[in-house]
């Protein structure tokens, strides 16, 4: 049987990023967090957490906090129900927080709006990491969040990976730079192309090498490179002509006097919504909105 305390003693570790901001945390001394931590690690024969300048979690430490967040949210949602999901005495039920984490194009068009209903009626909190959807499955490996808008098809451990749609996108940028992409016949040529610098979003977006190798058979060509890794400062940046970039095709109403540079080519990128396979009602409802929202927004895989 595992003891809740030395639990609660690992996920303080892990969320506040070390013993001392977990003993403030907990209104423990930093010895006794120290050692539940220990009965914990000796109950079950592994190193839960690796000691260092910085405290980093074993693959074992991340099973059980994901456990942890797991159990906080069933608590949760056994507690709201014994109070008729509107309080005991005339007050209304705790705000209940759950982890996810979404690439930011997703968060700039299609998720946001899709599950702000559902938060507000249940009274749910989200705690967003944004990374790109190549690695988001990271922060749900290690226990850190409960669901993640991903690129990986294949469920990881625990979990089940549902498909969401295609998020498109589009090279665009402003008309001196798609000019200067030009030969004189008016025809794009990769070379002109190359020689301009690239607006990216951060150095995990590799969506301007697909592009560049998907339309014109580039593989890891050298270019210059802005980045920034903002959805309003990447924008900015192209609209003020520093370059060109990759941007969802559910973003173009909103850039006006930007152009295409290779009109009608697209780069499909395929979502899926992975999350924990035991989940919390408050989990499934977010689950169940996510799958909604995107239907509504996302093209679906097999469509022109």
């Amino acid at each position: 049987m595992l003891d809740a305390r030395q639990l609660e003693a690992l996920a303080a570790v892990v969320e506040h990023g070390g013993f001392g901001p977990a003993a403030k945390a907990l209104s423990l001394t930093l010895a006794a967090v120290s050692l539940r931590i220990k009965a914990l690690e000796d109950q079950l024969g592994q190193r839960l957490l690796v000691r260092g300048k910085t405290v980093r979690i074993t693959a074992a430490g991340q099973a059980l906090l994901a456990h942890v967040k797991q159990v906080r949210l069933m608590e949760a949602d056994v507690l709201t129900g014994m109070q008729g999901g509107g309080g005991v005495g005339g007050q209304r039920a705790s705000w209940q927080t759950l982890a996810v984490a979404v690439n930011a194009d997703s968060l700039a068009s299609w998720f946001l709006p899709g599950v702000a209903p559902l938060l507000q009626k249940h009274r749910l909190l989200l705690d967003i990491l944004i990374e790109d959807q190549d690695h988001t499955h990271d922060a749900l490996k290690s226990g850190e969040v409960m669901g993640c808008v991903t690129t990986l098809a294949e469920p990881m451990r625990g979990c089940v990976a549902e498909p969401l749609g295609v998020m498109r996108y589009c090279c665009l940028a402003a008309p001196a730079v798609v000019d200067r992409c030009r030969t004189p016949g008016g025809a794009i040529s990769p070379h002109r192309l190359l020689a301009q610098p690239a607006v990216i979003f951060n150095r995990k977006d590799a969506l301007q090498d697909v592009f560049l190798a998907q339309h014109f058979a580039l593989k890891q060509p050298k270019y210059p490179r802005h980045f920034a890794p903002a959805v309003d400062a990447f924008e900015s940046a192209l609209r003020l002509g520093m370059g060109w970039g990759m941007v969802p095709a559910l973003h173009l109403p909103n850039l006006p006097g930007l152009e295409e540079v290779v009109p009608g080519a697209r780069v499909d990128v395929v979502l899926y919504w992975q999350h924990w396979t035991r989940e919390a009602p408050s989990a499934q409802r977010l689950t169940q909105a996510v799958k909604a929202a995107a239907q509504a927004s996302l093209a679906q895989a097999g469509t022109g």
